[in-house]
């Protein structure tokens, strides 16, 4: 047999971290995968071990791409992300995971993630005992989503127009990656969860949304919002914890003049999941970008 019929070497398994975003509890906030040494390693292999996770997003990290300038001080690297069915641009609570593993192993201070939607700075810090990553998202921006296709949305999804709240319009928003925007009239609705999984998917792929975010605002805080994101295109029913989501509604919350120009959000999610977490949205004036910090601890590993 000649040396071209050698079959190739099988790809090494990646040592794979598990972390939750957002939380401070490991029964909390949103179970990521992290691979912080994904070099050598194909797309069809990143698919399985994200598959095989099964959890929302898998982050894969190599070397940042040739000829990519990073700031002095800077630690840089080339992230991409994974569902369980398909590769998505930019994921925030997988990017919150994969700066705190990072923030354990090499300290405190700046890094870069270079994503497909484009670059990311991150901040690790420490905060009351535990680490905190603040992540800036691409430059934002919200749209319009067509009558029939909110039609749709809403019969996918249970509602009726009587569900909406009429004071925050549906709007697509985008800084990463595009969410289409509900908010609920009421808590009671937010709560009710129990859509029509493929009616609802088939809708996003057409229309190319990662998630729904359900919105409600809190009314004894103008600050605050619970909000649940149905998953369907990543084979998730519903995500725990959405940073890029996070990210999005921070630049839909700005442009309705829902909030001030330096605002600082609270999202609540996951409660309704008994996975509860937390985000912190900031808005910084004279500056489109949102930026959304979290916790994030390590994940016990699953039994042999």
């Amino acid at each position: 047999m000649s040396l071209a019929d050698t079959p190739a070497p099988p790809t090494a398994e990646p040592a794979v971290l598990r972390y939750a975003a957002f939380t401070r509890d490991p029964a909390g906030g949103n179970p990521a995968g992290v691979v912080l040494d994904a070099a050598g390693l194909d797309e069809a292999t990143m698919l399985a071990v994200a598959a095989r996770l099964g959890y929302s997003e898998t982050a894969f990290l190599t070397p940042p791409p040739a000829g990519s300038e990073t700031p002095e001080g800077v630690r840089a690297y080339r992230a991409r992300y994974f569902s369980p069915q398909a590769e998505v641009p930019f994921c925030g609570h997988a990017t919150v995971a994969t700066a705190v593993a990072l923030g354990e192993r090499h300290g405190t201070g700046e890094y870069l993630f270079h994503t497909q939607a484009g670059p990311v700075p991150v901040t690790v810090d420490e905060r009351d005992g535990a680490l905190r990553a603040t992540l800036t998202g691409v430059p934002p921006h919200t749209e319009e989503y067509g009558e029939a296709d909110l039609t749709e949305a809403l019969a996918a999804l249970g509602w009726d127009r009587a569900d909406l709240d009429t004071a925050l319009a549906p709007r697509v928003a985008y800084a990463g990656a595009r969410h289409l925007v509900l908010a609920a009239a009421t808590r009671d609705r937010l709560a009710r969860l129990d859509y029509d999984f493929e009616r609802l998917r088939t809708l996003m792929l057409r229309t190319d949304l990662t998630t729904v975010q359900l919105v409600w605002r809190d009314t004894t805080d103008p600050l605050a919002f619970h909000v649940r994101d149905p998953f369907p295109v990543g084979g998730v029913v519903e995500d725990p914890a959405t940073g890029a989501a996070a990210l999005a509604f921070g630049a839909y919350a700005r442009e309705a003049g829902l909030v001030p120009e330096d605002a600082e959000l609270t999202l609540r999610q996951g409660e309704d999941m008994g996975r509860p977490g937390v985000l912190t949205v900031t808005l910084v004036p004279g500056d489109p970008r949102v930026r959304v910090s979290g916790t994030g601890v390590p994940l016990p590993e699953p039994a042999a």
